[in-house]
């Protein structure tokens, strides 16, 4: 059998049915496209045991797919996951020098899943974990604009006119980065604070364009990534994205991604989706609300024939009459004593004072 046995002609077209194997792979979160084809290229990527030499192969399902020489694991629903990252952590899988990684403090249940872009070693804050690769590939597209925004701590002076000037681009070192959003937040001594919103995601490209101003960044936390944000995930923490948030703000993205053979054939059921749980009931909260239901019962309904309709049976009570007793032994108000009465008053002299003469 030589290398080509199982590959579809070179003109690219896909059998009926089947999609090329970087597609399947990449939907499966074992990497981007781009990243299948590069594996492929060093050899590590295997059909029923014969190595592939190239991505230009249509595959109907994953089975008999090994990566590094272990089996591709059971395709599951889309899903996508919030992580912060710690400095001094890498945003790969594998690193040569024994290194931290972001890959090797994840919870296992997570399964296999790939980075949405990166973030370098010393960068902290927002990283989107999936394990699609072809929404990661839809989310790094800088056609889609998704906009990432930045804290930026930095030595030196920042001149306020040169941030205004980045709306419009900038070419560094014959790269160009497109518009920029670069405001000063605060100023603490020798040191700032800029937020900092970018659309194209290039290589430390917030950091390059720093550079550019005459700024040395020596903090930089990633707090946005489109819709999503960091908020107060903490340190080396990772919460995962609910379907009905995945599927509402990422819609454009469901709507027109094809679905690919190997993705599970489950459908939907927003029925079963997380809903928020009742809120907590108070002790004796429920006595009360009867309690009140029975006098309100009360008042309104009418006291059949005695006394006025919706007028409690205590307010057809006729009042006592003016000086009529209250009780037995009791004297009406107007016959009882109240103390020696006044007399009229003395208009003499007083008896300790003569009259002159």
């Amino acid at each position: 059998m030589n290398d080509r046995d199982d590959i579809s002609p070179e003109d690219g077209t896909e059998d009926a049915g089947g999609e090329r194997i970087a597609k399947a792979l990449a939907r499966a979160g074992v990497g981007s496209r781009r990243d299948i084809e590069r594996m492929i290229g060093e050899g590590r990527i295997a059909l029923n045991g014969q190595t592939l030499k190239s991505p230009a192969l249509n595959v109907m399902s994953l089975e008999g797919v090994t990566v590094d020489g272990e089996k591709v694991g059971e395709v599951r629903e889309t899903r996508l996951w919030r992580y912060n990252k710690r400095k001094g952590t890498l945003t790969t899988h594998k690193d040569p020098e024994g290194r931290r990684t972001v890959f090797d403090q994840l919870p296992k249940h997570m399964g296999r899943v790939i980075s949405i872009g990166r973030l370098d070693m010393n960068t902290e804050g927002l990283l989107l974990l999936t394990n699609d690769g072809e929404l990661a590939r839809w989310l790094e597209l800088p056609a889609n604009a998704i906009v990432r925004r930045y804290r930026v701590r930095a030595h030196g002076r920042v001149d306020e006119k040169a941030l205004a000037k980045l709306a419009d681009g900038v070419t560094i070192d014959g790269i160009h980065y497109g518009a920029i959003d670069a405001k000063l937040e605060k100023s603490q001594g020798a040191n700032s604070w800029l937020t900092v919103a970018i659309s194209e995601g290039k290589n430390r490209e917030v950091r390059r364009v720093m550079e550019h101003l005459g700024l040395a960044v020596n903090r930089l936390i990633r707090t946005h990534y489109g819709p999503f944000t960091l908020g107060t995930l903490p340190d080396g923490a990772v919460a995962q994205v609910t379907d009905a948030q995945l599927h509402d703000v990422l819609s454009d993205f469901f709507k027109t991604e094809t679905r690919s053979v190997v993705a599970p054939r489950k459908p939907r059921d927003p029925s079963k989706w997380a809903k928020a749980k009742p809120k907590p009931v108070k002790p004796g909260a429920k006595k009360w609300a009867k309690n009140r239901a029975r006098d309100r019962d009360e008042t309104e309904r009418p006291n059949r024939g005695k006394g006025k309709p919706g007028v409690p049976k205590s307010a057809t009570k006729p009042a006592p009459a003016r000086g009529a007793p209250k009780r037995d032994g009791q004297k009406p108000a107007s016959a009882r004593s109240t103390g020696p009465k006044a007399g009229p008053a003395k208009t003499g002299p007083r008896p300790d004072r003569k009259p002159k003469p």
